[in-house]
């Protein structure tokens, strides 16, 4: 198996005093980025933030597994997180001892192509060794409700998520919690989406306080496309994607705004 090279990022340690608030200035750093933030990484391109987000993830899985006997792991769907999958298979990695949990999924047949938990056993899981039963997908194929509640009981059983990977939508959104929707209010563990912007308009997510709960959170930003909120961001705009606190951002040149 080939190494994996890591081509070289911009950590940036952030703290609360040293970061302008909405409105303070024009022309706000990314590298200062916003007040909910714990570290920014620059990226030259996708391939180096996955490989560097990858490798971040296997040297939390050790050091958990070492420290409580388990890994926590919560996986978001999208291409982004897509791309850092392929990386992680390659990965020494004890899979037995890790959980798997997804942020949020489509309300659409069990085995549907636009599901999260497809992709991720597409790209990942049928390549790793893992057990079946440390695979939870959330049941949105029962509808909204009952499929929220049903997640949100099964996390009642879980002490602490150890880490969330999130991707962030052109508006901001992240996992399925989207600008001015009422899910990203509600303080359940697992909320139900109607009403969202893209289709499936129906739709199951980790709630924002299941997210901010969790031991790290890890953002994954790649493309033009995610200039503008990226941008807002930066300003102070507290899009559903900057209300995950002490989260960790990688990002890739081309998602930084003009």
């Amino acid at each position: 198996m080939p190494p994996l090279i890591m081509k070289p990022a911009m950590p940036v340690s952030l703290s609360p005093s040293s970061l302008p608030q909405a409105g303070e200035r024009d022309g706000v750093s990314l590298r200062e980025f916003h007040v909910n933030a714990k570290a920014v990484f620059i990226h030259e391109d996708l391939d180096g933030l996955s490989i560097a987000v990858a490798r971040r993830i296997s040297e939390s899985a050790a050091q958990a597994i070492a420290a409580r006997g388990v890994f926590h792991l919560v996986l978001a769907g999208g291409e982004t997180p897509r791309r850092c999958y392929e990386k992680l298979r390659r990965l020494a990695i004890d899979w037995a001892h890790v959980q798997i949990y997804f942020g949020d999924e489509r309300c659409l047949p069990v085995g549907d192509a636009r599901r999260n938990d497809t992709m991720v056993r597409d790209t990942l899981l049928k390549h790793i060794d893992i057990p079946q039963t440390n695979i939870h997908p959330i049941p949105s194929e029962l509808g909204a409700h009952e499929g929220a509640a049903s997640y949100a009981a099964m996390l009642e059983h879980v002490a602490a998520l150890d880490m969330v990977l999130l991707g962030m939508g052109e508006d901001g959104h992240t996992a399925s919690l989207f600008p001015d929707n009422p899910a990203a209010e509600s303080a359940a563990a697992a909320v139900p989406v109607f009403n969202a912007p893209k289709p499936p308009a129906e739709r199951v997510s980790l709630g924002m306080g299941t997210l901010n709960a969790a031991r790290q959170k890890i953002f994954l930003v790649a493309g033009a496309g995610k200039q503008k909120a990226l941008e807002q961001i930066s300003h102070g705009a507290l899009l559903p994607a900057a209300r995950v606190s002490a989260a960790e951002w990688h990002l890739d040149r081309a998602a930084l705004p003009a």
